[in-house]
């Protein structure tokens, strides 16, 4: 199998302004930067997450693209974008992955690794 030299960073904000404790909402903004590390463009398809709260509550969420679209990011470039999630917890994660496709019409899957969600002074 092929090796893309693709990074995925992953920045994640409580927004306490929109969040309701007492009705078990926390919403969490993530900024997530793709790098294209590479020698060719790579375009990004679809999206797969799995967000789990500290219930042990899982929700997968799958679809096309992100942010409404399917960026082809050119080598030595990135693409940003932010999005966010509701938890009925105050901390949980996040993890999944992204459909990747090559100018040769190879697909392959780009995974995210697991991060964290929390509220700020909820982990020591």
């Amino acid at each position: 199998m092929k090796s893309y030299l693709v990074d995925v960073t992953v920045a994640t904000e409580y927004l306490p302004n929109q969040s309701e404790p007492g009705q078990k909402q926390f919403v969490f903004s993530y900024t997530i930067t793709i790098k294209n590390n590479g020698a060719e463009p790579v375009q990004l398809l679809s999206r797969k997450w799995e967000i789990t709260d500290a219930d042990g509550k899982t929700t997968e969420v799958i679809g096309e693209g992100v942010v409404g679209k399917q960026p082809t990011i050119q080598p030595g470039k990135t693409f940003t974008y932010t999005s966010g999630t509701v938890l009925r917890t105050p901390i949980g994660h996040m993890q999944g992955s992204y459909g990747m496709v090559n100018p040769n019409g190879e697909h392959w899957d780009l995974d995210i690794p697991v991060f964290t969600l929390a509220k700020p002074n909820i982990l020591h």
